[in-house]
């Protein structure tokens, strides 16, 4: 019997095995001894258990990493896939003023508009990639406020896309939004995404409008008025520390508004959520708490009324399960440049919407090049590209490479360095180290349970 390179962790009175290949498993402390050892009788069924997940092996180490090269390869299947996130900032003004706006510098907003020529020339970069399936995602400020340069980017795209597919997909606050945009919408199959951060007391809260009255009831009109049109609305919930005493209510609201998937995600500290860090910020651990709670509230409502998932317990659970899954913040190395590109509204492209939200707060770090000067080659072969792929390896991250939960987590270099001016994480266990770490303690303890009933609900999730 010869032992794969595993991570561990106690689980109360079980330790939780990992591989580089995804797998899991939880032993007994006294199995687990046993397996330092090399004392388990591999015909036994934890033995069994230890062969399927690949966590032991008895061929030679050629014969065991040949067999399992493909499992590898699905594990890391974004090495496969160049560039496909393709973000357009068509403008940076905006109609509201959330307290956590992170597209701006914390102070004021700006008004670029991005023109027909930049935007053409983002277009000729983005159709250079070499993967097949693209998606174009328009962002801001508010993208509605420059619809009439989304319009010409599709047209632009649909005629010169040659073999290319393109998804196109739009975030918005939807309070613009007309009958002319919605029919553009359904003519191109636009995958729309919006915020809604919880009840109308919580969301006009934190998300009003430039003149300080709230949005929840023009963001929720407009979502009927696109469902009757036929098409699919995600929303995503930002916690706020006001969020943090309302789990419940705001999973609630998504239940009652037909969702069946609520997002809940931290405040990442940039733009104006850095600026305002002591009024609206919290810690890991209370942000855990939140989700804790919130997260049961899903459960149970899938147990007693109706299917809704969490967004990002469905990820994880699904990289848990062998599943892969192309999300560009939990990628190792992570998804900036190579997986995705920002075209800022004057032209400017950045590894990464985080990278643009920097360059907002005055930093250019990672800035790639400019639409009028760069090809797609100049973009990914830079030595800022380079720098935050080697930097994102968790692999070879002294805080990373031996952490059970490493298969299924990620690290951002831009939050990394706007924390501690260094693309490598120099506080590991710090703020969103510890978030993801408590979110997969938490979702690791309900499988070790093995209760049925909530297994039977995360497994649904995860496919």
């Amino acid at each position: 019997m010869k032992l794969n390179y595993f991570n561990f962790k106690e689980f109360g009175s079980k330790v939780l095995l990992t591989n580089d290949l995804g797998n899991h498993l939880f032993l007994s402390k006294s199995k687990f001894t046993q397996l330092l050892k090399k004392e388990i009788d591999l015909n036994s069924e934890t033995g069994q258990a230890l062969i399927r997940s690949h966590m032991v092996y008895t061929e030679t180490n050629l014969e065991f990493s040949s067999r399992l090269k493909y499992d590898l390869r699905r594990i890391k299947g974004h090495f496969n896939i160049a560039t496909s996130l393709h973000i357009f900032v068509v403008t940076s003004a905006c109609n509201m003023k959330c307290v956590y706006c992170q597209a701006n510098n914390g102070l004021t907003c700006s008004s670029i508009h991005m023109t027909k020529e930049t935007a053409e020339r983002a277009v000729d970069i983005s159709l250079q990639s070499p993967s097949k399936y693209l998606t174009f995602e328009f962002q801001g400020g508010e993208p509605l406020l420059n619809f009439e340069i989304i319009r010409h980017i599709v047209a632009y795209a649909d005629t010169h896309k040659g073999d290319h597919i393109i998804n196109y997909n739009i975030v918005t606050n939807l309070t613009l939004l007309t009958d002319e945009m919605i029919n553009f919408f359904v003519d191109h199959h636009f995958g729309i995404s919006t915020s809604i951060d919880g009840p109308a007391l919580l969301h006009d809260a934190n998300r009003p409008f430039r003149n300080g009255n709230g949005t929840f009831t023009a963001v929720t009109d407009a979502i009927g008025l696109l469902r009757k049109k036929g098409l699919r609305v995600g929303a995503i919930q930002t916690t706020t520390r006001a969020s943090l005493s309302h789990p419940k209510e705001i999973v609630r609201t998504y239940f009652e508004l037909g969702f069946d998937s609520i997002f809940l995600r931290p405040l990442t500290p940039l733009g104006k959520a850095a600026m305002h860090w002591d009024a609206i910020g919290y810690t890991a651990d209370e942000f855990i708490d939140f989700y804790i709670q919130a997260l049961d509230a899903v459960i149970e409502l899938n147990r007693t009324e109706r299917f809704m998932k969490e967004d990002h317990a469905s990820i994880l659970l699904s990289r848990i399960a062998g599943h892969f899954v192309n999300y560009m913040e939990l990628r190792s190395p992570c998804g900036a440049g190579i997986g995705q590109l920002a075209y800022y509204a004057d032209g400017d492209i950045f590894t990464c919407d985080e990278g643009r939200m920097l360059h907002e707060m005055g930093d250019h770090a990672f800035r790639l090049g400019n639409v009028f000067s760069s090809t797609y080659t100049d973009i990914v072969s830079s030595s800022v590209c380079k720098t935050v792929c080697a930097s994102s390896i968790l692999e070879s991250l002294p805080s990373c490479c031996d952490c059970v939960y490493q298969p299924y987590c990620g690290t951002c270099p831009v939050v990394s360095y706007a924390a501690a001016q260094d693309v490598m994480e120099k506080m590991p266990h710090g703020y969103r180290c510890k978030i993801y770490s408590g979110m997969l303690d938490y979702l690791f303890g309900l499988l070790s349970e093995n209760n049925t009933d909530i297994l039977s609900v995360l497994n649904a999730w995860s496919n």
